[in-house]
Protein backbone atom coordinates (compact mmCIF):
# COMPACT_ATOMS: atom_id res chain seq x y z
CA UNK A 1 0.00 0.00 0.00
CA UNK A 2 2.69 2.17 0.99
CA UNK A 3 4.17 1.62 -2.71
CA UNK A 4 1.35 2.06 -4.51
CA UNK A 5 0.87 5.83 -2.80
CA UNK A 6 4.54 6.64 -3.28
CA UNK A 7 3.92 5.87 -6.78
CA UNK A 8 1.07 7.73 -7.43
CA UNK A 9 2.38 10.67 -5.71
CA UNK A 10 5.21 10.72 -8.02
CA UNK A 11 2.81 10.46 -10.81
CA UNK A 12 1.38 13.83 -9.08
CA UNK A 13 4.41 15.52 -8.73
CA UNK A 14 5.90 14.95 -12.41
CA UNK A 15 2.13 15.78 -14.19
CA UNK A 16 2.34 19.05 -12.21
CA UNK A 17 5.89 19.57 -13.47
CA UNK A 18 5.08 19.26 -16.96
CA UNK A 19 2.08 21.54 -16.96
CA UNK A 20 4.42 24.15 -15.30
CA UNK A 21 7.11 23.58 -18.02
CA UNK A 22 4.41 23.71 -21.07
CA UNK A 23 3.17 27.04 -18.95
CA UNK A 24 6.40 28.74 -19.11
CA UNK A 25 7.31 27.39 -22.68
CA UNK A 26 4.11 29.34 -23.90
CA UNK A 27 5.04 32.50 -22.20
CA UNK A 28 8.45 32.44 -23.44
CA UNK A 29 8.96 35.81 -25.25
CA UNK A 30 9.98 35.97 -29.06
CA UNK A 31 7.60 32.30 -29.75
CA UNK A 32 4.06 33.65 -29.13
CA UNK A 33 2.49 36.75 -27.67
CA UNK A 34 -1.06 36.36 -26.05
CA UNK A 35 -1.92 33.16 -24.76
CA UNK A 36 -5.00 30.45 -25.80
CA UNK A 37 -8.14 31.58 -24.89
CA UNK A 38 -9.62 30.99 -21.46
CA UNK A 39 -6.62 28.17 -21.65
CA UNK A 40 -8.81 25.63 -23.71
CA UNK A 41 -6.75 24.56 -26.90
CA UNK A 42 -6.11 21.52 -29.49
CA UNK A 43 -2.52 20.03 -28.08
CA UNK A 44 -1.61 20.61 -31.74
CA UNK A 45 -2.63 23.17 -34.84
CA UNK A 46 -0.07 22.86 -37.71
CA UNK A 47 0.09 25.89 -40.12
CA UNK A 48 2.35 25.58 -43.23
CA UNK A 49 3.35 29.15 -44.27
CA UNK A 50 4.46 30.07 -47.86
CA UNK A 51 6.86 33.04 -47.84
CA UNK A 52 6.98 34.67 -51.05
CA UNK A 53 10.66 36.66 -49.60
CA UNK A 54 12.19 34.04 -48.16
CA UNK A 55 11.51 31.74 -50.45
CA UNK A 56 10.52 28.91 -48.32
CA UNK A 57 7.68 27.06 -46.50
CA UNK A 58 7.55 27.43 -42.31
CA UNK A 59 5.69 24.53 -40.77
CA UNK A 60 4.48 25.92 -37.76
CA UNK A 61 2.76 24.71 -34.69
CA UNK A 62 0.45 27.65 -34.33
CA UNK A 63 -0.70 26.36 -30.49
CA UNK A 64 2.87 26.16 -28.81
CA UNK A 65 3.94 28.89 -30.71
CA UNK A 66 6.93 28.00 -32.65
CA UNK A 67 8.32 27.15 -36.47
CA UNK A 68 8.83 23.35 -36.10
CA UNK A 69 10.45 23.38 -39.86
CA UNK A 70 11.27 25.08 -42.63
CA UNK A 71 11.36 23.94 -45.98
CA UNK A 72 13.34 25.62 -48.76
CA UNK A 73 11.29 25.38 -52.11
CA UNK A 74 13.74 27.78 -54.41
CA UNK A 75 11.10 30.00 -56.08
CA UNK A 76 8.60 32.75 -55.13
CA UNK A 77 5.89 30.92 -53.23
CA UNK A 78 2.57 32.14 -53.24
CA UNK A 79 -0.97 29.89 -53.45
CA UNK A 80 -0.94 27.39 -50.56
CA UNK A 81 -3.39 24.01 -50.67
CA UNK A 82 -2.87 20.67 -48.84
CA UNK A 83 -4.65 17.26 -50.28
CA UNK A 84 -7.94 16.59 -48.79
CA UNK A 85 -6.06 13.81 -46.99
CA UNK A 86 -3.62 15.54 -45.74
CA UNK A 87 -0.52 14.13 -46.65
CA UNK A 88 0.38 15.86 -49.96
CA UNK A 89 0.94 19.82 -49.36
CA UNK A 90 1.06 22.29 -52.58
CA UNK A 91 2.69 25.15 -53.24
CA UNK A 92 2.64 27.88 -56.26
CA UNK A 93 6.08 28.77 -57.14
CA UNK A 94 6.65 31.41 -59.97
CA UNK A 95 10.04 32.52 -61.12
CA UNK A 96 11.41 35.98 -61.79
CA UNK A 97 10.54 36.11 -65.28
CA UNK A 98 6.13 36.28 -64.95
CA UNK A 99 5.63 36.39 -69.11
CA UNK A 100 8.19 33.22 -69.95
CA UNK A 101 7.35 29.51 -68.89
CA UNK A 102 10.06 27.80 -67.26
CA UNK A 103 10.96 24.63 -65.60
CA UNK A 104 10.85 26.65 -62.41
CA UNK A 105 7.62 27.96 -63.00
CA UNK A 106 5.10 24.81 -61.34
CA UNK A 107 3.25 23.55 -58.18
CA UNK A 108 5.56 21.87 -55.96
CA UNK A 109 3.97 18.77 -54.19
CA UNK A 110 5.58 17.80 -50.80
CA UNK A 111 5.24 15.11 -48.75
CA UNK A 112 3.81 16.09 -45.36
CA UNK A 113 5.55 13.45 -43.16
CA UNK A 114 9.16 14.04 -44.92
CA UNK A 115 8.77 17.33 -45.48
CA UNK A 116 10.28 17.55 -49.39
CA UNK A 117 8.93 18.14 -52.46
CA UNK A 118 8.33 14.83 -54.18
CA UNK A 119 7.01 16.52 -57.23
CA UNK A 120 6.92 19.30 -59.17
CA UNK A 121 3.80 20.00 -61.79
CA UNK A 122 3.79 22.01 -64.77
CA UNK A 123 0.84 24.46 -64.33
CA UNK A 124 1.53 27.20 -67.04
CA UNK A 125 2.99 30.38 -66.37
CA UNK A 126 3.51 32.29 -63.17
CA UNK A 127 0.85 30.42 -61.40
CA UNK A 128 -0.18 32.23 -58.18
CA UNK A 129 -3.34 30.70 -56.52
CA UNK A 130 -5.18 27.13 -57.10
CA UNK A 131 -7.40 24.50 -55.88
CA UNK A 132 -7.55 21.33 -55.52
CA UNK A 133 -10.54 18.71 -56.75
CA UNK A 134 -12.45 17.18 -53.72
CA UNK A 135 -11.21 13.99 -54.63
CA UNK A 136 -7.78 15.17 -54.85
CA UNK A 137 -7.11 13.62 -58.51
CA UNK A 138 -7.35 17.49 -59.93
CA UNK A 139 -5.86 20.84 -59.66
CA UNK A 140 -6.76 24.04 -61.40
CA UNK A 141 -4.00 26.94 -61.45
CA UNK A 142 -4.78 30.53 -62.17
CA UNK A 143 -1.88 31.82 -64.93
CA UNK A 144 -1.96 35.08 -64.52
CA UNK A 145 0.27 36.93 -67.02
CA UNK A 146 -1.18 34.24 -69.58
CA UNK A 147 -4.78 34.83 -68.91
CA UNK A 148 -5.31 31.25 -68.71
CA UNK A 149 -6.32 28.27 -66.07
CA UNK A 150 -4.66 25.40 -65.99
CA UNK A 151 -6.31 21.82 -65.11
CA UNK A 152 -3.70 19.17 -64.13
CA UNK A 153 -4.11 15.32 -63.93
CA UNK A 154 -2.10 15.02 -60.17
CA UNK A 155 -1.63 10.99 -60.69
CA UNK A 156 -0.09 11.75 -64.51
CA UNK A 157 1.20 14.80 -63.57
CA UNK A 158 -0.03 16.02 -67.75
CA UNK A 159 -1.85 19.04 -68.35
CA UNK A 160 -5.39 18.41 -69.00
CA UNK A 161 -6.46 21.37 -70.44
CA UNK A 162 -5.33 25.16 -70.99
CA UNK A 163 -8.41 27.60 -70.71
CA UNK A 164 -8.69 30.95 -71.80
CA UNK A 165 -10.41 32.86 -68.72
CA UNK A 166 -10.33 36.86 -67.68
CA UNK A 167 -7.44 39.22 -67.94
CA UNK A 168 -4.81 38.58 -65.09
CA UNK A 169 -6.32 35.66 -63.22
CA UNK A 170 -5.50 35.07 -59.50
CA UNK A 171 -8.46 33.94 -57.22
CA UNK A 172 -9.36 29.81 -57.73
CA UNK A 173 -11.87 27.76 -56.01
CA UNK A 174 -13.49 24.33 -56.43
CA UNK A 175 -17.13 24.37 -55.61
CA UNK A 176 -17.52 20.97 -52.69
CA UNK A 177 -18.82 18.83 -55.20
CA UNK A 178 -16.37 19.21 -57.38
CA UNK A 179 -18.88 20.11 -60.72
CA UNK A 180 -17.41 24.21 -60.56
CA UNK A 181 -14.27 26.18 -60.32
CA UNK A 182 -14.35 30.10 -60.12
CA UNK A 183 -11.28 32.01 -61.46
CA UNK A 184 -11.05 35.28 -61.10
CA UNK A 185 -9.76 37.72 -63.22
CA UNK A 186 -8.29 41.23 -61.53
CA UNK A 187 -7.99 43.50 -64.59
CA UNK A 188 -11.43 42.54 -66.67
CA UNK A 189 -13.13 42.25 -63.12
CA UNK A 190 -15.11 38.88 -64.20
CA UNK A 191 -15.09 35.73 -63.04
CA UNK A 192 -14.59 32.55 -65.17
CA UNK A 193 -16.79 29.76 -64.68
CA UNK A 194 -15.08 25.78 -65.63
CA UNK A 195 -17.19 23.01 -65.49
CA UNK A 196 -14.85 20.15 -64.21
CA UNK A 197 -17.30 17.53 -66.17
CA UNK A 198 -16.01 18.67 -69.81
CA UNK A 199 -12.77 21.40 -69.08
CA UNK A 200 -14.84 24.20 -70.43
CA UNK A 201 -15.28 27.44 -69.44
CA UNK A 202 -19.80 27.64 -70.03
CA UNK A 203 -19.77 31.50 -68.36
CA UNK A 204 -18.32 34.73 -67.23
CA UNK A 205 -19.90 37.48 -64.96
CA UNK A 206 -18.73 40.32 -63.37
CA UNK A 207 -18.04 41.32 -60.08
CA UNK A 208 -16.46 44.68 -58.13
CA UNK A 209 -13.03 46.49 -59.23
CA UNK A 210 -10.54 44.40 -58.68
CA UNK A 211 -11.43 40.44 -57.98
CA UNK A 212 -8.60 38.89 -55.63
CA UNK A 213 -9.54 35.73 -54.24
CA UNK A 214 -13.23 33.21 -54.19
CA UNK A 215 -14.59 30.63 -51.53
CA UNK A 216 -17.30 28.67 -51.44
CA UNK A 217 -19.80 28.32 -48.92
CA UNK A 218 -19.82 24.52 -47.43
CA UNK A 219 -23.03 23.62 -49.08
CA UNK A 220 -22.30 24.75 -52.46
CA UNK A 221 -25.14 27.29 -52.80
CA UNK A 222 -22.81 30.35 -52.34
CA UNK A 223 -19.40 31.60 -53.54
CA UNK A 224 -17.69 34.96 -52.27
CA UNK A 225 -15.46 37.00 -54.22
CA UNK A 226 -13.09 39.75 -52.75
CA UNK A 227 -13.01 43.03 -54.58
CA UNK A 228 -9.80 45.20 -53.52
CA UNK A 229 -10.52 48.49 -55.16
CA UNK A 230 -13.88 48.63 -54.77
CA UNK A 231 -13.09 47.55 -51.22
CA UNK A 232 -16.26 45.29 -51.34
CA UNK A 233 -17.27 41.62 -50.81
CA UNK A 234 -19.66 40.12 -53.54
CA UNK A 235 -22.25 37.30 -53.15
CA UNK A 236 -22.56 35.01 -55.95
CA UNK A 237 -25.14 32.39 -56.25
CA UNK A 238 -23.10 29.30 -57.17
CA UNK A 239 -25.82 27.22 -59.06
CA UNK A 240 -26.98 29.84 -61.66
CA UNK A 241 -23.32 31.78 -61.46
CA UNK A 242 -24.59 35.01 -60.94
CA UNK A 243 -24.29 37.72 -58.76
CA UNK A 244 -26.68 38.32 -55.79
CA UNK A 245 -25.30 40.94 -53.42
CA UNK A 246 -22.07 43.39 -53.01
CA UNK A 247 -20.70 44.35 -49.31
CA UNK A 248 -18.77 47.13 -48.21
CA UNK A 249 -16.18 46.44 -45.92
CA UNK A 250 -14.84 48.97 -43.91
CA UNK A 251 -14.24 52.48 -44.90
CA UNK A 252 -13.38 50.92 -49.01
CA UNK A 253 -10.24 51.16 -48.37
CA UNK A 254 -9.02 48.24 -46.91
CA UNK A 255 -8.27 46.68 -50.16
CA UNK A 256 -9.62 42.99 -49.19
CA UNK A 257 -7.90 39.83 -50.18
CA UNK A 258 -8.17 36.63 -48.75
CA UNK A 259 -11.73 34.79 -47.84
CA UNK A 260 -12.76 31.97 -45.89
CA UNK A 261 -15.98 30.57 -45.19
CA UNK A 262 -16.85 29.05 -41.84
CA UNK A 263 -17.93 25.34 -41.75
CA UNK A 264 -21.31 26.37 -41.04
CA UNK A 265 -21.84 28.88 -43.37
CA UNK A 266 -22.84 31.23 -41.10
CA UNK A 267 -19.65 33.37 -41.22
CA UNK A 268 -17.28 34.96 -44.06
CA UNK A 269 -13.88 36.12 -43.23
CA UNK A 270 -11.99 38.87 -45.21
CA UNK A 271 -8.27 39.68 -44.91
CA UNK A 272 -7.95 43.43 -45.15
CA UNK A 273 -4.53 43.95 -46.69
CA UNK A 274 -4.15 48.08 -46.35
CA UNK A 275 -6.25 48.55 -43.10
CA UNK A 276 -4.47 45.65 -41.13
CA UNK A 277 -7.48 44.11 -40.34
CA UNK A 278 -9.85 40.86 -41.28
CA UNK A 279 -13.94 41.65 -41.47
CA UNK A 280 -16.43 39.35 -40.03
CA UNK A 281 -19.05 39.31 -42.37
CA UNK A 282 -22.83 37.71 -41.77
CA UNK A 283 -23.77 36.53 -45.22
CA UNK A 284 -27.10 35.63 -44.59
CA UNK A 285 -27.67 39.63 -43.42
CA UNK A 286 -25.76 40.65 -46.12
CA UNK A 287 -23.28 42.97 -43.84
CA UNK A 288 -20.22 43.22 -41.86
CA UNK A 289 -20.46 42.76 -38.19
CA UNK A 290 -17.21 43.28 -36.70
CA UNK A 291 -13.87 43.38 -37.44
CA UNK A 292 -10.43 42.20 -35.89
CA UNK A 293 -6.85 44.03 -35.63
CA UNK A 294 -4.25 41.18 -36.86
CA UNK A 295 -0.95 42.42 -38.64
CA UNK A 296 0.53 44.79 -41.55
CA UNK A 297 -1.10 43.39 -44.71
CA UNK A 298 -2.79 40.42 -43.75
CA UNK A 299 -3.11 38.40 -46.92
CA UNK A 300 -4.17 34.64 -47.01
CA UNK A 301 -6.10 33.17 -44.18
CA UNK A 302 -7.54 29.78 -43.40
CA UNK A 303 -9.90 28.40 -40.64
CA UNK A 304 -9.32 25.01 -38.90
CA UNK A 305 -11.52 22.45 -39.81
CA UNK A 306 -13.85 22.68 -36.67
CA UNK A 307 -13.97 26.85 -37.56
CA UNK A 308 -12.55 27.20 -34.04
CA UNK A 309 -9.05 28.63 -35.34
CA UNK A 310 -8.22 31.51 -38.42
CA UNK A 311 -4.76 31.82 -39.15
CA UNK A 312 -3.60 34.82 -41.32
CA UNK A 313 -0.29 35.25 -43.12
CA UNK A 314 1.09 38.99 -42.11
CA UNK A 315 3.05 40.01 -45.15
CA UNK A 316 4.93 42.98 -43.46
CA UNK A 317 4.73 41.68 -40.07
CA UNK A 318 6.27 38.90 -41.32
CA UNK A 319 4.20 36.82 -38.76
CA UNK A 320 0.95 34.88 -38.41
CA UNK A 321 -2.01 35.69 -36.26
CA UNK A 322 -3.56 33.29 -34.66
CA UNK A 323 -7.46 34.39 -34.01
CA UNK A 324 -9.53 32.59 -31.60
CA UNK A 325 -13.07 33.11 -34.08
CA UNK A 326 -15.54 32.52 -30.54
CA UNK A 327 -14.02 35.59 -28.98
CA UNK A 328 -12.63 37.25 -31.91
CA UNK A 329 -9.47 38.51 -30.84
CA UNK A 330 -5.76 37.51 -31.85
CA UNK A 331 -4.81 35.27 -29.36
CA UNK A 332 -1.14 34.30 -30.45
CA UNK A 333 1.40 36.47 -33.28
CA UNK A 334 4.08 33.73 -34.38
CA UNK A 335 7.09 35.31 -36.39
CA UNK A 336 7.55 33.36 -39.85
CA UNK A 337 9.54 34.14 -42.62
CA UNK A 338 9.89 37.23 -44.75
CA UNK A 339 6.60 38.05 -46.50
CA UNK A 340 4.46 35.56 -45.70
CA UNK A 341 1.88 35.11 -47.99
CA UNK A 342 -0.83 32.34 -47.90
CA UNK A 343 -1.90 29.51 -44.85
CA UNK A 344 -2.92 26.21 -45.06
CA UNK A 345 -3.70 24.57 -41.93
CA UNK A 346 -3.35 20.73 -41.48
CA UNK A 347 -5.73 18.16 -40.25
Amino acid sequence: MTIARNRRATGLVRTAALALALLAGAARPGLAQGATAGGVAPERLVVYVSNEGSRTVDVVDAIAGRVLATIPVGERPRGIHLSPDGRRLFVALSDEHPNVESGRDAIAEIDVRTRRIVARHRSGTDPEQFAITPDGRRLYAANEDAGTASGVDLRTKRVLATLIVGIEPEGVAVSPDGRWVYVTAETSNTVSVIDTRGDSVVANFLVDVRPRAVAFAPDGQRAYVTSEISGTLTVVDARAHRVLASIPLGDERGKPVGVAVSPDGRRVYVANGAAGTVSIVDPDAEREVGTIAVGRRPWGLALSRDGRWLVVANGLSHDIAVVDVREARVVRRIPVGRLPWGVAIGR
